[in-house]
């Protein structure tokens, strides 16, 4: 799954990035409101966490921009705990959730969490397609019930083919998800990856659609 964080506070940033990244993220950060408008409004992301109190554009007004231009990523803002006018302006601008300030990792995760299944039409973290079931939660992968040993990008991989269930992904949003803007973005690298998943999974799990991409078996 990918993530935008746009957080001006470099430990609060840390913070946020490493909780996000240990729970499935592949975390994009920035540290200002023009650069969070530019990357939120030209790229697709599964998540955009969003302080509102960034320099060079706030964030209310980055969220509203997005909003008029068309921009459906799912959006959680970090307010300051006593500015509720914030958070009412922020849900009336197009928010999907708000978290204020100080907040657990855990609140924030959970709420991450569920805005991703919630864009992806899951009112669960539980996902079962015949015979793989797949944990969003606790990021976990079994077949016919035996637990599945995968790696982070492995199951970043599945979990986005599960919350995309209804289509077949292209290669090049696959890649887009599962590598960072410093990572080689080569079809032969994705090809690896969902090798070593068939091997794992068996082949009839992740199907290919020729000429089109991927998705996962209901009946695999």
């Amino acid at each position: 799954m990918r993530a935008l964080l746009a957080e001006d506070d470099p430990r609060i940033a840390a913070d946020v990035e490493r909780a996000l990244g240990v729970s499935g993220f592949r975390v994009e950060r920035v540290s200002d409101g023009e650069t969070a408008w530019f990357r939120g409004g030209t790229e697709s992301y599964d998540l955009i966490v969003l302080d509102l109190n960034l320099p060079r554009l706030d964030g209310l007004t980055v969220l509203k921009r997005w909003r008029a231009e068309g921009c459906e990523n799912p959006v959680l803002i970090l307010t300051a705990r006593g500015a509720w006018t914030e958070r009412v302006e922020g849900i009336d601008a197009g928010a999907d959730d708000y978290l204020p300030k100080p907040f657990r990792m855990e609140e924030l995760i959970a709420r991450a969490r569920a805005l991703v299944r919630r864009a992806g039409g899951r009112g669960t973290g539980q996902q079962q397609f015949g015979r793989l079931a797949v944990d969003l939660n606790r990021m976990t992968a079994s077949l016919d019930g035996i637990p599945v040993q995968v790696t982070p990008l492995e199951f970043r991989l599945i979990a986005y083919l599960a919350l995309n269930r209804d289509r077949v992904i292209s290669p090049p949003e696959l890649l887009e998800h599962l590598y960072g803007d410093d990572d080689a973005r080569e079809a032969n690298a994705l090809e690896a990856v969902i090798a070593r998943l068939r091997r794992k999974l068996g082949p009839g799990v992740i199907a290919t659609r020729r000429g089109f991409g991927y998705h996962l078996d209901e009946a695999g």
